[in-house]
This record gives C-alpha cells, sequence and structure tokens, in this order.
C-alpha cells in the first residue's frame, strides 16, 4: 500500500508544530492540542521528529553563546552514530565525513542539522517528521535531501509529514498538503490541487526610529574608550583559524567599509560563523589575530562592550542560547545591553524604543507572551526586533530568516532594505539562499572550507 506523503503549511504562529506533536500518542492532556481527522494517533516509539531547534542544538541552560569557540569546551564528547556501511553512506552522501570527527559545539547550524537527519533515517522510523526541513542546509545539501526524502518516498519505507513556513517550500513527493493557521487544521489536499491563501505585502517605509537610551553608566563602567575617526569598519588581514590540527579558516583578508552591504556566502562548515564571531567579539581567538573593528586594532584596550554597542547582531547560536522564559519585550531590552537575558532593569523610555521595534516587526501583541511560549518563528522575529533595537552602525544577520513564513520574510527582507537606506548603515548578512538577500547587497564574500588537515 502506498503511504501518504504530507506537508503542513501554514504562518508563524499558527500551530503547526503544536499539530505535530498533537498527533503523537502520551502528548500531555494538559497542554493544548490541534486535532486532525486524516491522520491516525501515531506511538511515539515509531516516529522520529526533527524539531526546528534541533539544527541549534539542545536547548538547556549549560550552552552560553561563545561556548562554540572556546578551547576549554572542545574536549565535549563528539557526536555519535553507529559505524556501518549505512551510516558512511548517508554521511558521504550529504558531505558530512568529518563531523564525527569534530566536538558536537563546534558544529555549524547546517553541520548539526545534517547530523540530525543522518540519526534520524538511520532509526528507520515509520513516520518522519521535519520541521522545516532545509534550514540551514546549503544548496547542495537541500538537493541531497529532497532526493534522499523523494527515494525513500518512492520506495515506500516511511510516512513522511514536513512542517513548513513557505508551502512553495512543498517538495514534488509530497501527496497531500493541509493549512494550519488559528490552531486549527484545515482539510487535506492533493498537493497538485493545494492552494495556500495569499497574503497582503507588508508596507514599509524609511525607518526613523526613536533614538535608543542606554544609561551613559552602563557604557561608562565598561571602559568605553574613544574610537578614531575611520572609514572602515572591519580590517581582517592575513587571519587563520586552527582548533588543535582542524583548520577553520585560512588566511583570510577582507575589509568592509561604512556603508557597504556585504552577502557572506559559503557552504555549509567554510567557517563563516567563525568569522562573525572574531567581529562581533564572542570568539577569544580574535586577540591573536590582525583585526581592526571600527579603526581599533583587537587587544589595544578597547573592551568587548566597545565594540558590541556598535553592532546589532543575530544568529542560529543566539537563537540557541536564548533559553530565557521572560516576556518577549524583555528578550528585545536585551539587546540595549547586548546580555543574553536582561540583568538591568530598563526605564520605561527603553520600553517605548523596544515595543516601537516590536510593532515595526508585527509582534507587539507578544510584548508580555514568554519567549519559550513563541512559535520559532515569533521568537526569531523578537531577536531580530532585538539586533536591531539600538539601531546599530553594523548589522550582522546571520541566516536572519530561518523559519520565517512568505509574509514576515517579505517584511524583514524590506526592513533590511529601509534599514540600509539611511546614511553610514552596514550591513553583513549570512543566508545559504541567494532570493533571501535584499536588492540592497552589493558585495559578496565567498568562503570555501579550508583544507582539515
Amino acid at each position: 500500500m502506498n503511504r501518504e506523503h504530507i506537508a503542513f503549511a501554514g504562518p508563524n504562529g499558527g500551530g503547526k508544530s503544536l499539530l505535530a506533536r498533537s498527533l503523537f500518542a502520551g502528548f500531555p492532556q494538559s497542554e493544548r492540542r490541534i486535532t486532525c481527522d486524516f491522520l491516525p494517533l501515531m506511538d511515539y516509539r515509531e516516529v522520529k521528529m526533527i524539531a526546528f531547534r534541533d539544527v541549534y542544538g539542545a536547548a538547556d541552560n549549560s550552552y552560553y553563546l561563545q561556548q562554540r569557540w572556546n578551547s576549554q569546551d572542545m574536549q565535549l564528547d563528539n557526536l555519535q552514530l553507529p559505524i556501518d556501511s549505512e551510516a558512511a553512506a548517508l554521511l558521504e552522501l550529504f558531505g558530512a565525513e568529518d563531523i564525527l570527527d569534530k566536538p558536537a559545539v563546534m558544529l555549524s547550524s547546517g553541520e548539526r542539522r545534517k547530523f540530525q537527519l543522518i540519526k534520524a533515517l538511520l532509526a528507520h522510523p515509520r513516520y518522519l517528521v521535519i520541521d522545516n526541513p532545509f534550514i540551514g542546509l546549503d544548496a547542495a545539501s537541500r538537493t541531497v535531501l529532497t532526493d534522499l526524502l523523494s527515494q525513500m518516498a518512492a520506495m515506500d519505507q516511511v510516512g513522511i509529514i514536513l512542517l513548513l513556513a513557505r508551502a512553495e517550500e512543498i517538495p514534488d513527493f509530497i501527496t497531500h498538503a493541509a493549512w494550519v493557521e488559528g490552531m486549527t487544521c484545515g482539510t487535506k489536499t492533493p498537493r497538485q490541487e493545494f492552494r495556500p491563501p495569499t497574503f497582503v505585502k507588508p508596507v514599509t517605509g524609511d525607518l526613523t526610529p526613536p533614538k535608543p537610551v542606554v544609561g551613559n553608566d552602563f557604557y561608562a563602567s565598561k571602559g568605553t574608550v574613544q574610537n578614531p575617526a575611520t572609514d572602515n569598519v572591519i580590517d581582517i588581514r592575513d587571519l587563520s583559524i586552527k582548533y588543535g590540527e582542524r583548520v577553520i579558516l585560512n588566511r583570510i583578508n577582507w575589509t568592509v567599509r561604512r556603508g557597504e552591504r556585504w552577502a557572506l556566502l559559503g557552504e555549509n562548515g567554510s567557517g563563516k560563523s567563525t568569522l562573525l564571531s572574531l567581529v562581533c567579539a564572542d570568539n577569544p581567538q580574535s586577540y591573536a589575530c590582525d583585526i581592526s573593528l571600527f579603526g581599533l586594532r583587537r587587544g589595544s584596550g578597547e573592551s568587548i562592550w566597545d565594540i558590541k554597542k556598535r553592532i546589532g547582531y543575530i544568529s542560529p547560536e543566539m537563537h540557541r542560547a536564548y533559553n530565557e522564559n521572560i516576556p518577549a519585550v524583555k528578550i528585545v531590552a536585551s539587546g540595549l545591553y547586548d546580555s543574553v537575558g536582561l540583568y538591568i532593569s530598563p526605564h520605561d523610555e527603553q520600553y517605548r524604543v523596544c515595543e516601537w521595534w516590536m510593532n515595526v516587526f508585527g509582534i507587539l501583541s507578544l510584548r508580555n507572551r514568554s519567549f519559550l511560549q513563541l512559535s520559532d518563528g515569533e521568537q526569531r522575529l523578537t531577536l531580530l526586533a532585538r539586533a536591531f533595537v539600538k539601531d546599530p552602525e553594523l548589522l550582522i544577520l546571520d541566516e536572519p530568516l530561518h523559519g520565517l513564513d512568505a509574509r514576515n520574510r517579505s517584511l524583514v527582507i524590506d526592513l533590511i532594505e529601509s534599514f540600509c537606506r539611511r546614511p553610514d548603515k552596514t550591513l553583513i548578512m549570512v543566508t545559504h539562499c541567494e532570493d533571501e538577500l535584499p536588492a540592497c547587497i552589493d558585495k559578496r564574500f565567498t568562503l570555501a572550507r579550508a583544507c582539515r588537515r
């Protein structure tokens, strides 16, 4: 009997992930459920589910933002897979043969996603549920995954269920689709006949945000120094990064000038996030490298706060680090102080700035909702508002559109465009999908995977 393979598509916060959990037997009765009348209740022992956050790793209190780049944490356990021909074939297929040799904390989001997919496939589940299957994967890996799932579907090996924020990502092997919105699952429809609702394109104009207010006593207490006048925001000269014998970046030279808009590109594991960790003062190796930021050579007396106060930043590592059960507005406010979590009480004027940005990103109604109760897409919008809240000179967006639906993708791209129309605003954006790049991008820097040994 040929199985049905179903895609559940719908907007951020519509209920897709809740629906997937509702399909498992043993689902907590006290938690909200979404009913689906065309799928059986599944025994969790027969199901493998790859959730959105699995691309980032476990969300636990032991993880901290800089952990991936600190050598003392490189002794953490490596990822484990069975050592057999099937595992070896899947690792080779995904171009991920070396990930088992790397400490888990060192993996890029794309490498971690590949591992989760391989591990799930090796379990030979009756049902495979994947939340936003293509996030974090480079173009070649997206093609590999689509082809592999298509082969599995054709062989009737497993029932495949995909949760997608964008209906246009529904692959051809899917037989049926349903729209999930407002915590309600719609009717199952053959894929060829499925027509998602259209959305009204958000209207954005030039951003004229209120001036962010951060008490002078905060940055004064951090030893702020005066930056020299310079047009160069980033100067990286002959930079190489190694952990043990493993080369991550090899002889990188890169200059970013004020007002430039860069796309930072490269396949999974090429070192994009590591490079940005040096720029954002999250990587201790930056002190041993020839890097100047805003005209100051790293290690010349500036503090990390001198750097961070001029940068707005979002990344997969940041999303993983935010395991904070506090109201969303406080997550946004933490961007004023460059902290993960909020340890200083903002005043009313600062909260008004935060609410202004939350309104811009369409999430003001979530102001008092706990961050951990938000959907993955709503969390991403909250962290984007956090990146913008200081109205920074340099905006660094590492995979900013992960998990966003079509409307919110359009909104965020337009907001990036509006931000960059203002004078002296500099942008660096990482993505594996060229169609995500805003039109203002006029420069590209592509990293190749370094020789590993």
